[in-house]
C-alpha cells in the first residue's frame, strides 16, 4: 500500500488533472454543468463509468448487479434531451447506484441473502428510486449490503465481502458499504444508502466520502423497514454540494409512506453557502465516554478548530446521556427477528451466523421489553431536544477508529462481540431521528480516512448540510480532503 506521505505529496495537482480528463472523477454537479455547456455527454460519462466498474469492481465488490444495457439506453435518451435543451430534471444523465435494500423496478432486490428469490418480479420503485428516475438519473446498478442490512460491515452469504478502495484488505463499513465503496472508487458519483444505526455514516467515514442521515421521514421509504423508525434513507457522495443536489431530488411526499415529511421549504442548495458564523457548536470528543484512537481524535479536533476559524462559537460540551446500546439492541434485534419470521428452518440455517444469533435474541424479547426501549428512546429524544436549545450543532468523531480488516464484524483482538461496540457515535441519533452527517476530515497515519460527525436538531437538515459544506470546502482548500475518487489498492 502507498505510504500516506507519498500519497499526500503532489496529490492536489494529480487529482485536479484527473478530474479534468476522466469523467469518472467529476462530481454530479460538474457533470450537469458539462452536459449544459456541451463539453460532456451522458453517453460518454456512462460508458466511462461502466468501463471503470468492469476494471475495478472485482477488487472491491461494490456492486451485486450492473445493467449496462439499461444504463446505456437511459444515457442515450438523456443525451437526446440535452441536445434538445430539454433536460427532465436536476440529475439528468448522472450515473447513480442504489443500495440493494431499496426496491428497483425490473431488478431483483436480493438484500444480501440466499433466502431471497433472484427471479421474483419487481414492478415498482422505492420512493427515492422513483424520484431519481423522474429527474433523469441513469441507474447503473445495485450495491452490496450485509444480509438484510443487519450490521456495520458489508459481507453476506450471497455477495461475499465488500472491501475498502483505500486498502482492499480493510472493510468498507456497512451496511451501505457497497454504496460507499462505489462512490469512493469513482464507480458512479452518487448512491442512495440506508441508515438504521450508522449505515450511511459508518462506511462514509471508512471510505472517505460524505454521507447524510436526514431527519426521519425526510426521504420517504416504501416498503416500511422491519426495523421501524430507526431506518432512514440518505445520499452518499464525494462532496456536500452533490448531497444537497440529491436531497432536492429525493425529498418530498410519497403517499406510500404515511410518516414522510412534506417538501423542505426553499430546497437544500439555496442555503448551502450560508456558512457557520455565529452558530453555537458543542464539541464532544468522547460521546458518553467512548474511547477514541488519538490519531482520529486529532483530525476531528482539527476540523472543530476550522469551524471555530470560520466564525462558529465552539465549546467542549457533552449531551450527558449514558450509552443507549441496550435499548437500541432491543429495537434492532427484534426488528431482525421480524425480518426472518417467514423463513423456513432450512433458510434460517443458511443466514449469516451473526444474524442468526441476533434473531434468536430478538425473538425472545417481549412486548414489554420493546416498550421499555421505546420509553428510553423517547427520553433520549427529550434530552437532545433540550440540548439543542443551547447548541445548534453537536460535533463528534463519526467512528472511534479507522477501517479494520475485512470479513470481521468487529476489529480483531478488540474483545467486542457486536458491531455496536465500535459505533457508539452513530446509533444514538437513529434513536432520536436527528439529521447527522459524516464529513471526511483527513487521513490517519495508517493511510485510511477519518470522518467527523455533525448532528443537529430534528428537521434542521439544511443546517447540517450548510455546516458540512463550509467545513468540507476549507478542508479541501488546505488539501486535507479531495473530491477525487481513489483507485483500489492494498
Amino acid at each position: 500500500m502507498t505510504a500516506p506521505t507519498d500519497r499526500a505529496a503532489g496529490a492536489g495537482q494529480t487529482e485536479k488533472a484527473a478530474a479534468q480528463d476522466d469523467p469518472c472523477a467529476r462530481t454530479a454537479t460538474e457533470l450537469v454543468a458539462g452536459y449544459h455547456d456541451g463539453s460532456l455527454s451522458p453517453v460518454q460519462v456512462v460508458d466511462a463509468v461502466l468501463a471503470r466498474i468492469e476494471r475495478l469492481d472485482p477488487l472491491v465488490n461494490a456492486y451485486c448487479l450492473v445493467d449496462p444495457e439499461s444504463a446505456r439506453r437511459d444515457a442515450a435518451a438523456s443525451a437526446e434531451r440535452w441536445r434538445r435543451g430539454e433536460p427532465c430534471g436536476l440529475l439528468d444523465g448522472v450515473p447513480v447506484s442504489i443500495k440493494d435494500l431499496l426496491l428497483t423496478r425490473s431488478w431483483p432486490t436480493l438484500r444480501g441473502s440466499l433466502s431471497t428469490d433472484p427471479d421474483a418480479p419487481c414492478d415498482q420503485d422505492a420512493p427515492s428510486v422513483a424520484r431519481l428516475r423522474e429527474h433523469g438519473a441513469v441507474l447503473v446498478g445495485k450495491t452490496t449490503t450485509p444480509e438484510f442490512g443487519w450490521k456495520g460491515v458489508t459481507d453476506s452469504p450471497r455477495t461475499g465481502v465488500t472491501r475498502n478502495p483505500w486498502d482492499v484488505t480493510r472493510t468498507s463499513g456497512g451496511s451501505s458499504g457497497g454504496s460507499a465503496a462505489a462512490v469512493a472508487a469513482g464507480l458512479a458519483p452518487l448512491s442512495v444508502g440506508t441508515d438504521g444505526g450508522g449505515s450511511v455514516r459508518i462506511p462514509a467515514s471508512f471510505c472517505g466520502i460524505f454521507g447524510l442521515k436526514p431527519t426521519y421521514g425526510r426521504i420517504p421509504l416504501y416498503p416500511a423497514s422491519p426495523f421501524g423508525t430507526l431506518s432512514h434513507a440518505g445520499p452518499m457522495t464525494r462532496t456536500v454540494a452533490d448531497a444537497a443536489l440529491m436531497m432536492d431530488v429525493l425529498c418530498g411526499a410519497d403517499d406510500r409512506d404515511w410518516s414522510g415529511l412534506p417538501p423542505y421549504e426553499g430546497g437544500f442548495r439555496a442555503e448551502l453557502d450560508a456558512g457557520v458564523r455565529g452558530l453555537r457548536v458543542a464539541y464532544s470528543p468522547t460521546l458518553a465516554g467512548a474511547p477514541v484512537d488519538p490519531e482520529v481524535a486529532a483530525r476531528v479536533r482539527h476540523a472543530v478548530d476550522l469551524l471555530a476559524g470560520l466564525g462558529a462559537d465552539v465549546e467542549e460540551a457533552d449531551p450527558g446521556f449514558a450509552d443507549p446500546v441496550e435499548a437500541y439492541h432491543t429495537l434492532w434485534f427484534s426488528g431482525a427477528a421480524k425480518v426472518v419470521e417467514h423463513l423456513s428452518p432450512h433458510q434460517i440455517g443458511r443466514l449469516d451466523p451473526g444474524l442468526q444469533e441476533v434473531c434468536r435474541q430478538g425473538g425472545s424479547m417481549s412486548a414489554l421489553d420493546y416498550l421499555g426501549a421505546v420509553d428510553e428512546r423517547m427520553a433520549l429524544g427529550v434530552l437532545m431536544g433540550r440540548f439543542h436549545r443551547t447548541y445548534d450543532l453537536l460535533v463528534t468523531p463519526t467512528l472511534p477508529g479507522t477501517a479494520f480488516e475485512a470479513d470481521h464484524e468487529v476489529p480483531p483482538g478488540s474483545g467486542l462481540t457486536r458491531w455496536t461496540g465500535w459505533t457508539p457515535f452513530t446509533y444514538p441519533f437513529n434513536l432520536t431521528q436527528q439529521p447527522a452527517a459524516s464529513v471526511p476530515c483527513g487521513v490517519a497515519p495508517d493511510g485510511l480516512p477519518v470522518g467527523v460527525q455533525l448532528v443537529a436538531a430534528r428537521h434542521r437538515d439544511g443546517l447540517v448540510l450548510r455546516a458540512s459544506h463550509a467545513l468540507f470546502r476549507v478542508l479541501a482548500a488546505e488539501g486535507t480532503v479531495s473530491a477525487a475518487p481513489v483507485s483500489p489498492r492494498g
